[in-house]
């Protein structure tokens, strides 16, 4: 009996969770708007032969961003059997004017209405049979995050996709409906008939993406343009105006029909914190609060306590001797013995070590964001991220992309401005990842370890580049106008569920823990074999090896940076496949010292020797900076348009990290380390004052004056 079921409604309605719900699948649910943005398909729990299909949230059939188009022609191209439309209860009016859309698209719909439960708790009723009865559909009351109800909605979804019953669509004004029956007349012979309605209401807006689809030939473009025409002039308005007008004065209606509600009206809870979190004066200095409590628990207290017994204890003695001991009676080969101890576990476990600190920086981060907090981080930036050239919007691409860059990128979707979103794609690899957190917390532990500062201001680093760097490129050809209107709709808060953070920061700890399994696990046995063995594969003492040898050739690109040793370079390197890879190289190339540091880590006392403090922040800042791995390098490249795009992005990537990590070494060498002042200090200098003049500088292309792309210019 098989039947596809596709979830539809807008942003944070609650789809996801009633995907997994029904699935059993374990997509990630966020509590704001934009979080899924590509369709995911399961089978029902009850029935294998059922397939639901999450789409992403949309606000109507008339897309703007990349992932409303997804829904949009998924729904017209692809044809679900039938639809679950899932709406925020608490927001009737916003939701049904797409439930309008849906229900005309000639799809047979089921209407869910989710957070059922906090209407009653508020006080409030809906009629979901009058609802039912005046969209001539099925309703349901559910709630997603308690599974209430939710295996109901499926079957009632398949007895309407069985009744095969004809669809009315929602009545508007008798002039606009006469106009509409006109189109369908005319496209009568191009278009099923379940689908004329909604492709005549598409005609009469004049969607020009529609038109060229059913291709009507130029006598049917005249007679429904008369037809336009004429409305226009009854109604005394462009005919987008007068269907959006139309659309919500028939859910006026139907609300004032289906929905009660309590007379007196109070201040809710979510709008009391939110005068607080989102002053204007008050909301920045929280966030940095907020941010600083955030790392202090992870990278300086509770995470670096567990990270210290799973280095010094784990991956120090415990597994180290046990695995030594079971070799030695194996009787396994020198060589052998050296790779797995050397380079399997001394590299994979100095990655894993700082799982524990991961793991807490996601329940903290998870916490955050089921609670409603980071939705409204978004409202605040808007305001900063406006004036220097993005919105706030931007701004979800990169708190997404603290967990990953990869879904970070893949967000970014969510932008309507295609120059917006081509600019928040370049710079948001610059927040640090779970990925980069591992070198964050080597450098703030070995150089700062009474310092809560250096882990909070990587994080503060990543912003300040991402700001800086919208100043200056809104200001070039290629970037300059202003940027997208920022629109969302912030989530009421409440306790976050402890089910959600678990899974999040489980989700984030997995992914971390599996890279270091695979990609780390190769990268280990290729740094062990390369920093062993010289070219002519004979044993090396590590500087004649072959690493040393290729470290020593780039070397000399970072010497300006204050480590210009070849192991840094080395790191660095291995670090674009895969950021971990930074401590793993580290982990073998100072991992087989026979004293370990007052903290237990064994490459600390090493690389204290190779890095002075003001070094060790350079490349710290570098490796935060700089073209991201290769995963992400990947998702860039699917997101831009080409590969002039791609080499552009990391281009101005690791520029940018060249230049912050130089000055950061020049300048803080001779204020901190008493260094002298020299040619590099100068340049350092004449570089500050290069930047300065980027974002002083007024735009060379202002919006009237900037010539239009062709469409290799806009790629």
């Amino acid at each position: 009996m098989g039947c596809k079921v596709a979830l539809a409604g807008n942003p944070n309605s609650g789809k996801t969770t009633a995907f997994n719900g029904l699935t059993g699948a374990n997509q990630y649910v966020g509590n704001w708007p934009g979080v899924t943005v590509e369709r995911k398909e399961g089978k029902w729990k009850k029935d294998k032969t059922i397939l639901i299909q999450d789409l992403p949230g949309i606000y109507s059939l008339s897309p703007y961003t990349p992932e409303e188009v997804i829904a949009r022609d998924y729904l017209l191209e692809e044809q679900p059997e039938v639809l679950l439309n899932v709406i925020d209860a608490t927001n009737l009016e916003r939701n049904l004017y797409l439930t309008t859309q849906l229900i005309e698209s000639g799809i047979p719909t089921v209407l869910c209405l989710n957070m059922m439960d906090i209407v009653e708790k508020n006080g409030k009723q809906i009629n979901l049979e009058k609802l039912a009865y005046s969209l001539d559909t099925e309703a349901i009351g559910i709630s997603a995050i308690k599974k209430r109800n939710l295996d109901e909605a499926v079957e009632k979804a398949i007895q309407l996709k069985n009744s095969r019953k004809e669809i009315h669509y929602p009545q508007y004004d008798k002039r606009l409906e006469t106009a509409l029956n006109e189109i369908s007349e005319v496209i009568g012979f191009i278009v099923p008939k379940s689908q004329a309605r909604f492709y005549s209401i598409k005609l009469f807006e004049r969607d020009i993406h529609i038109s060229d689809k059913l291709a009507i030939s130029v006598e049917q473009k005249k007679e429904i343009e008369e037809i336009i025409q004429i409305t226009e002039k009854i109604f005394g308005d462009d005919s987008e105006t007068i269907v959006i007008n139309e659309r919500y004065e028939f859910i006026a209606r139907l609300i004032a029909l289906c929905a009660i509600e309590k007379d007196e009206i109070t201040l809710k809870l979510s709008d009391k914190i939110d005068r607080i979190v989102t002053n204007r004066w008050l909301a920045l200095p929280i966030f940095a609060l907020i941010m600083w409590l955030v790392y202090y628990l992870s990278i300086q207290t509770v995470g670096v306590m567990m990270t210290d017994w799973v280095n010094e204890e784990l991956f120090g003695a415990i597994i180290p001797s046990t695995v030594e001991s079971l070799l030695e009676s194996w009787q396994v080969a020198g060589w052998m013995q050296s790779l797995i101890l050397d380079g399997i576990i001394a590299g994979v476990g100095a990655v894993l070590g700082f799982l524990p600190q991961l793991a807490v920086l996601f329940l903290c981060l998870g916490f955050l964001e089921d609670c409603g907090y980071m939705a409204r981080i978004a409202f605040v930036m808007d305001r900063i991220f406006r004036k220097f050239g993005l919105s706030g919007k931007s701004f979800i691409p990169m708190l997404i992309a603290t967990g990953c860059g990869v879904p970070g990128i893949m967000a970014s979707r969510t932008i309507e401005n295609e120059k917006d979103r081509h600019m928040t794609i370049m710079v948001t690899t610059f927040m640090p990842c779970s990925a980069k957190l591992p070198i964050i917390a080597l450098i703030a532990g070995a150089f700062f370890p009474n310092s809560s500062w250096v882990s909070p201001s990587a994080y503060f680093l990543g912003i300040g580049s991402i700001v800086l760097s919208g100043i200056a490129l809104k200001k070039t050809k290629i970037f300059s106008g202003d940027p997208a209107p920022f629109i969302m709709e912030l989530p009421a808060y409440h306790m976050p569920h402890v089910k959600n953070v678990l899974r999040y920061s489980y989700d984030r700890s997995k992914a971390f823990a599996k890279k270091a399994g695979t990609i780390i696990f190769v990268s280990s046995i290729i740094i062990w074999f390369t920093s062993t063995y010289t070219f002519t594969l004979q044993e090396a003492d590590g500087e004649n090896s072959i690493l040393a040898g290729f470290g020593r050739v780039i070397a000399p690109i970072f010497a300006p940076l204050g480590w210009g040793n070849w192991r840094g370079a080395v790191a660095t390197i291995t670090g674009l496949v895969a950021k971990e890879n930074v401590i793993g190289t580290f982990g073998i190339l100072f991992g087989n010292l026979e004293e370990v540091s007052e903290n237990g880590y064994e490459y600390w006392g090493l690389l204290q020797t190779a890095f002075t403090p003001v070094a060790a922040y350079s490349f710290l800042a570098f490796n935060l900076l700089c073209a991201p791995c290769f995963a992400a390098i990947g998702a860039i490249r699917r997101e831009l348009p080409d590969l002039k795009w791609l080499a552009g992005a990391i281009g101005y990537q690791c520029g940018l990290a060249y230049v912050v990590s130089f000055i950061i070494y020049q300048i803080g060498h001779v204020v901190f380390e008493q260094g002298t002042f020299g040619f590099g200090t100068a340049l350092a200098g004449a570089l500050i004052v290069g930047i300065i003049y980027m974002l002083v500088r007024k735009p060379k292309y202002t919006d009237q004056e900037l010539p239009i792309l062709t469409a290799i210019e806009r790629g």
